[in-house]
């Protein structure tokens, strides 16, 4: 959703609130697609802090459908959004290009709510995402999903000379 800020802008001392439905249904980014299973409006408010300066502030929730990262499964993931911006108006669109941050989400007078909350996502993305504190995964050799119970492979007997590092890895199991 676009947010229009030239009337805001103009009033110094002006205060906005906006509560805002997001459009988008899925995240996607360099590792995949994924589905947002529920969102609640993102509450904004927009403040003009003098000299054409605007102070966003924001919060909100989405829930991601998120892939466990051993069984493949997908796990719904909260997550909470909450931020605050400052926005110079006296920007033209050429002087945003230098500044990373507003680029993106403002172009000339509209805020993209949809890109900014995009981007808090992608900085609140979690890095390790488990069904179940306990997940199995999948086996190596089948794929079956070892959280349902054990596959029918046949485990090959271990090298004996192996053992020491075999305990060693054990020990230090990735959780």
């Amino acid at each position: 959703m676009q947010i229009h800020l030239s009337e805001i802008s103009s009033c110094d001392g002006k205060c906005v609130q906006h509560s805002v439905e997001l459009e988008m249904d899925t995240i996607t980014f360099q590792s995949g697609s994924f589905p947002i299973l529920h969102k609640n409006p993102i509450e904004l408010t927009i403040t003009n802090t003098g000299k054409k300066v605007l102070e966003l502030d924001g919060s909100g929730e989405i829930t991601v459908g998120i892939p466990c990262d051993r069984c493949l499964e997908d796990v719904a993931v909260s997550i909470p959004l909450s931020f605050k911006r400052k926005l110079d108006m006296k920007l033209t669109d050429e002087d945003r290009i230098h500044d990373l941050d507003e680029k993106s989400y403002l172009t000339g007078m509209d805020l993209d709510v949809d890109r900014l909350v995009y981007l808090e996502v992608l900085m609140s993305w979690p890095l390790k995402v488990l069904c179940k504190e306990d997940c199995k995964g999948l086996c190596s050799r089948c794929g079956k999903n070892l959280n349902y119970g054990p596959c029918d492979c046949v485990e090959e007997p271990k090298d004996p000379r192996m053992a020491a590092i075999s305990d060693i890895f054990s020990k230090f199991k990735e959780v």
